[in-house]
């Protein structure tokens, strides 16, 4: 069956990677709400800066959050359009499922 839209996969695998840490997940929820201080993550997650940091990290470097300083602060906020790529790929295989037809193929 033919792919009706190409997806950067190894991307995709670095964002599912990404968000397959409890800790991240949380940051991702308190995100939602809007841009948040580096210092407001710390307080509201009851997380050292550099764990937190590190996690911060690896959900940039998954394109998931962006950053920007202000003074000695960073401040973190959602990147849509990398969770709007996620949704795009999920919703594309939950319908292939609905339409596909589900008759066994066999190399025999």
């Amino acid at each position: 069956m033919p792919a009706t839209t190409a997806y950067d996969l190894d991307l995709l695998t670095a964002r599912f990677k990404a968000l397959s840490d409890p800790l991240r997940l949380r940051i991702l929820d308190r995100l939602r709400g809007g841009e948040r201080c580096v210092c407001e993550l710390t307080d509201a997650l009851d997380a050292g800066q550099s764990l937190l940091s590190f996690h911060l990290k690896t959900l940039k470097d998954a394109g998931l959050v962006s950053d920007r300083r202000d003074g000695r602060w960073m401040h973190y906020t959602l990147v849509a359009g990398a969770l709007e790529e996620i949704e795009a790929f999920m919703g594309s295989l939950r319908k292939l499922t609905r339409e596909r037809d589900w008759k066994p193929v066999c190399c025999a």
